[in-house]
């Protein structure tokens, strides 16, 4: 079993996949960071509780749907700058991704390939990103000021797949994914969009949201063989 078609169809593979090979062919290259006197780096301001709290659930809820085999659901809440790079890197743009993610379903089904969980795991970390101004009176006055509109929450994951070995004296392994969802909100709304932290760059990440901070590092992700859960 090729572990791709897992990725494709629960980890949002054929777009990230996608985006990998259209950096291959140069593409994409890497950009460099921002420079502070164009675009201001985001500070260091944890989200209040109950925002990451929000951000999390949201995480679990999108794994529980991709673990009953509701895969449309990654379309629907895909964040949409990260949709609208993906589909016009990929020929065929949405249309094609769609049908990506139905072929890999279908031979996860078909080679015996199920998720038996996905659910969150670590510590979340959250910066403001999508700057912005607002307008304010001050003593009669009215003053600009730079504000930044969304939250971003790393939400740390763990998927677990379960694959069943035909004319194996052990019927069924098990595999499980460290990895990370990215969670975008607009500030003062429970409207999550998601970014699948698997082959996603810190590069490629920069370039929907140039305001991250400079030493920022990525999640870790890693995959290994799981115990039998029975």
């Amino acid at each position: 079993m090729k572990t791709q078609y897992l990725f494709i169809a629960v980890s949002l593979g054929a777009w990230l996949c996608g985006d990998a090979s259209a950096q291959k062919k140069g593409a994409a290259a890497p950009i460099p960071a921002p420079q502070a006197e164009t675009v201001p780096s985001t500070a260091v301001v944890t989200a209040p509780t109950e925002v990451v709290a929000a951000a999390v659930a949201a995480v679990d809820k999108l794994g529980s749907e991709v673990t009953r085999g509701n895969y449309a659901v990654a379309i629907e809440r895909m964040n949409p700058l990260w949709k609208e790079r993906l589909a016009g890197q990929t020929p065929g743009g949405m249309a094609e991704i769609v049908k990506q993610i139905e072929g890999a379903s279908k031979r996860m089904t078909q080679e015996g390939v199920s998720i038996i969980s996905s659910v969150h795991l670590g510590t979340p970390r959250s910066f403001e990103v999508g700057p912005g101004t607002k307008v304010e009176k001050v003593k009669g006055k009215d003053v600009e000021t730079q504000i930044f509109t969304k939250w971003l929450v790393f939400v740390p994951t763990l998927t677990k797949y379960r694959y069943i070995l035909t004319g194996d004296a052990k019927p069924f392994y098990y595999i499980e994914k460290v990895g990370f969802q990215v969670a975008v909100s607009d500030k003062g709304k429970n409207d999550w969009t998601f970014i699948d932290g698997s082959g996603l760059t810190l590069n490629t990440l920069r370039r929907l949201y140039v305001t991250l901070p400079r030493d920022l590092e990525l999640p870790p992700i890693e995959e290994r063989k799981a115990a039998d859960p029975r």
